[in-house]
């Protein structure tokens, strides 16, 4: 009979830990997820030049400007294609129906959304016009986390 006790708080105290443990991880991971800007470039199968050369020159950007907040998960860089189904839910929220460039700042669990969709076809086949804005533009929301 001695035993039961014992054997009650010994399982009750691996259920309180193995829960803390749980709850420390989901901490842990809400907050890999704060303060961190995702770069999403979404796009539909088939894709133009314009298109194209957004995605390639948001890519140049972040490798060449900003490769150690990609390596550290300050950054993400995200390419969407809007037209398959498991895309759905992101598109919608960010309302992109075909191509479109976002930026979404997370700051203290916090979205902000800023569509760059305009910018990005104005400038698209302007590398160094495109990356220069796009490097300014990620530099301020940077300095704001």
């Amino acid at each position: 009979m001695k035993k039961l006790p014992i054997l009650s708080t010994l399982i009750v105290s691996l259920f309180l830990f193995s829960c803390t443990g749980k709850a420390q991880n989901k901490a842990a991971e809400n907050q890999s997820k704060q303060n961190s800007i995702e770069v999403i470039d979404f796009h539909s199968t088939n894709r133009c030049m314009t298109c194209k050369a957004i995605e390639a020159n948001t890519k140049y950007t972040l490798d060449t400007y900003f490769a150690n907040e990609l390596k550290t998960g300050k950054i993400i860089f995200k390419i969407i294609n809007v037209d398959k189904k498991e895309n759905e839910k992101v598109a919608e929220k960010f309302e992109a129906s075909g191509t479109g460039l976002f930026l979404n700042v997370i700051n203290n669990g916090k979205e902000n959304q800023i569509d760059l969709t305009n910018f990005a076809f104005m400038n698209g086949n302007d590398q160094k016009a495109f990356s220069s804005a796009l490097k300014q533009t990620i530099a301020t929301q940077l300095k704001d986390l």
